[in-house]
């Protein structure tokens, strides 16, 4: 937390699902207050292929290589949730102007391994990488797992046990410490890709599940069913502090927080932590609209929890010193679909119609909902992304797939608790030079809260 100030950030970019017949790109974003470029895409480095829908990103090596003299944060892994293929970006020669190390092409890894959709990736203590996949190639969820590659990215293999898969795929964290890991579930790739149907997730084509593996050893222990209050469960942390035996993560279709626990004989268990009711609203696909909460993080010193309601569009800040009993600290709207202006409107309990207020900055009228976001390492800056998936933002906020996304920045007073937009950082991906991108995941050079796992 008292490492350097940050001055750069990477921001995976997306042409896939656009309609741009244009590689997906990785931007170096200027976040140097004292810079002439600040806000602006100072570098951009297209992938050497077109559809790949670059979504998450992470590191070679991290804080869990401590004591690793050779480990260093060099390589930025980016998955393509589409194409199944896999980048490693050196950040070293030119952080200003990263450049392309390695492709993993997906044929490669679906005849090793079976998987494909890969998404959430983190580095282990052993140098090796560790990516979930979300399906096989057909896009079916029993096909889904962990895909291993050592540190000059080849294939190894599966990590999990054979018959250790879970039933669906998406995020996970580990704290060995405790010698566990934890994944979540959104959903066969079969169904996401096309956009959201409710009637998928009847159809059991959604998960609602978290599933606990001894770790390093990859038996899957237990499985967590977290019920109608836990209906897509993605983004998954665990506290910092690698003594806790206590996370949380974001249900984005019930809107909900969960924290999970060890329990007294070793087992682990779950809770409602937050949960952000639905409006009723008018104009809209449902007569009620779920916050949907689709990122969220937790500060390095792990007193602050982030979250965002992708829909409803305002971005939250609690204090969770005490996990047990959240405290709502900061909210700002920076969004969403009921804001003043959108067709859509909200209805109280009176019967009276009311709409959010949502800033300008710098004259531009703030398009989608806070989706992807990431925290400077000290906890006083907080920088938001509006773009989910392309097909998704299609359905939901198809002005974002028309005008492309922008980047915010939300100043927080760690102190008391509060956020404020920062009116002076605007990066506006409407006007990049192959047309309107969509901005998701957000990485550091040095790392970040949402990377790094202490051992």
């Amino acid at each position: 937390m008292s490492g350097p100030r940050e001055s750069l950030i990477y921001v995976t970019c997306v042409y896939a699902g656009t309609g741009i017949e244009k590689p997906d790109y990785l931007a170096t974003v200027d976040v140097d207050p004292n810079s002439p470029n600040y806000s602006r895409v100072i570098h951009r480095l297209p992938m050497p292929n077109v559809g790949d829908e670059l979504h998450h990103s992470g590191w070679n090596s991290c804080s869990s290589c401590h004591g690793d003299p050779s480990a260093a944060r060099r390589y930025l892994i980016l998955p393509s949730l589409i194409s199944g293929r896999i980048y490693a970006i050196d950040t070293h020669k030119d952080p200003r102007a990263p450049s392309l190390h390695k492709v993993v092409e997906p044929e490669n890894i679906v005849s090793k391994t079976g998987l494909a959709y890969p998404h959430t990736s983190h580095c282990l203590a052993s140098g090796d990488v560790m990516v979930s996949c979300l399906g096989d190639k057909d896009g079916k969820a029993e096909g889904n797992g962990f895909l291993l590659l050592d540190s000059e990215f080849n294939v190894k293999g599966r990590w999990e046990k054979p018959g250790h898969s879970p039933k669906f795929g998406y995020d996970f964290w580990y704290q060995p410490r405790h010698n566990t890991m934890i994944s979540s579930s959104w959903g066969a790739p079969a169904a996401f890709t096309k956009g959201f149907n409710l009637q998928h997730v009847s159809d059991g084509l959604y998960g609602q599940h978290l599933h606990v593996y001894s770790w390093p050893n990859g038996e899957l222990k237990q499985t967590l069913d977290l019920g109608s209050t836990g209906l897509l469960p993605l983004e998954i942390r665990f506290l910092h502090d690698p003594s806790k035996d206590t996370g949380f993560v974001g249900c984005a279709l019930t809107s909900n927080m969960v924290r999970f626990f060890k329990t007294p004989d070793g087992s682990w268990s779950h809770e409602l932590a937050i949960s952000v009711k639905p409006l009723k609203v008018q104009n809209w696909i449902l007569p009620e609209m779920p916050g949907l909460i689709t990122d969220f993080l937790i500060s390095l010193d792990d007193r602050f929890l982030y979250f965002v309601n992708w829909l409803h569009g305002d971005v939250r800040q609690y204090n969770i010193e005490d996990p047990k009993n959240p405290v709502l600290k900061g909210q700002v709207w920076v969004g969403g679909l009921i804001q003043k202006g959108s067709p859509v409107v909200a209805e109280g309990e009176d019967g009276k119609t009311w709409q959010y207020d949502v800033p300008e900055i710098q004259g531009h009228r703030l398009r989608g909902g806070p989706q992807m976001i990431q925290l400077s390492l000290d906890g006083k800056r907080l920088y938001v992304t509006n773009s989910l998936f392309s097909t998704w933002d299609r359905q939901f906020y198809p002005e974002l797939v028309e005008k492309g996304s922008h980047m915010l920045q939300i100043d927080v007073d760690t102190e008391k608790g509060g956020l404020a937009i920062n009116q002076n950082y605007f990066v506006d991906f409407a006007s990049e030079p192959d047309g309107p991108s969509l901005a998701h995941e957000m990485r550091y050079p040095g790392g970040d809260c949402t990377s790094d796992i202490w051992i």
